[in-house]
């Protein structure tokens, strides 16, 4: 592969050009494997998707066909445009609900419709990002500090460690079930009996993949549930409110264990659970955080009321959380 003459001025792109003489190694070869030739530290996928973008020159020709064979001596162009995930990772200044901050921890109240970590189809204005705004220490953290996970669509506290000493004990405070943490929520039904424990296992359901589901050889979960309400829907079904409490953070792990025992939460359109009460999205607030701070070892207590949404729900069940 010879390296060709840098691209004249006509040819500049917003991205780094990268360019080469084809050698007769490289004759006949798909001209998505020529391109990995080219651009090695790049998956052949990414290479591909570049491909489809119109990112790839052959003799200054625009080519989308991967199957495209290519000859000695033609000159290959490739405009370097980083993956998605790499762009990802990028501060965006945000507002963040701050509940409590020091030089190690924060903890935040996380809004419902924001998304944490960037991933398909979210590469953008995530928590994470907004983390990066934050703080310039963010940068030198794991995941930006962020130690567990809310789903996009539930709301309320979470913790992130601000320094690597700070993540290393939350990650295994978490672990060892040293951090209690309690949520909110409102299922459809009578959900009975009043107060149980729900320990099963978790894994990504087989018929989807969007899914998370209770099946044998998942990972072990634990549910404490507490009835603290009865109400009845404006279509009079009744409704439950519920405290649930987490002894291990598995992926949908609230609204797993009740769909799983046929009480699907209010608005929870993945796991069947239809929308009402003016909900529009899963009836699940992280209400409740108290952990020794992880590097003082002093006790901390946060807690944070449902929001406007959630809040309105309650009222319209004449249902007090305070009483």
């Amino acid at each position: 592969m010879i390296p060709a003459e840098p691209a004249g001025d006509d040819e500049a792109e917003a991205f780094e050009t990268r360019e080469c003489v084809l050698d007769a190694s490289l004759h006949g070869l798909r001209l998505d494997k020529a391109l990995v030739a080219l651009a090695p530290e790049f998956s052949r996928s990414h290479l591909q998707h570049l491909l489809g973008l119109g990112h790839v020159r052959l003799d200054g020709r625009p080519v989308a066909q991967a199957a495209k064979r290519v000859q000695a001596g033609q000159r290959l162009a490739l405009a370097l445009v980083p993956t998605d995930e790499s762009r990802a990772y990028r501060p965006e200044t945000m507002p963040l609900d701050i509940v409590f901050e020091d030089e190690h921890l924060l903890v935040l109240d996380k809004p419902a419709g924001r998304v944490v970590h960037p991933a398909p189809g979210n590469w953008s204005a995530t928590l994470l990002n907004g983390l990066l705004a934050h703080h310039a220490g963010a940068y030198e953290l794991p995941r930006a500090g962020i130690v567990h996970r809310l789903d996009k669509d539930t709301s309320g506290l979470m913790l992130v460690g601000k320094t690597r000493v700070a993540v290393t004990a939350l990650v295994r405070m978490i672990a060892a079930r040293e951090v209690h943490r309690r949520y909110v929520a409102i299922a459809w039904g009578k959900v009975e009996p009043e107060s149980f424990s729900v320990d099963a296992p978790i894994g990504r359901d087989p018929r989807s993949r969007l899914r998370m589901a209770v099946v044998a050889g998942g990972k072990p979960a634990r549910t404490d549930v507490l009835r603290i309400g009865l109400g009845q829907a404006e279509s009079g079904r009744a409704v439950s409110v519920l405290r649930c409490t987490l002894h291990s953070g598995r992926t949908h792990q609230i609204r797993v264990h009740l769909a799983q025992r046929g009480h699907a939460l209010v608005a929870d359109a993945l796991y069947g659970g239809e929308p009402e009460l003016g909900l529009v999205r899963q009836a699940l607030h992280a209400e409740l955080l108290e952990l020794p701070h992880p590097v003082l070892s002093t006790p901390l207590s946060f807690s944070r009321p449902p929001p406007a949404d959630l809040a309105a729900a309650l009222t319209r069940l004449g249902i007090d959380l305070r009483a």
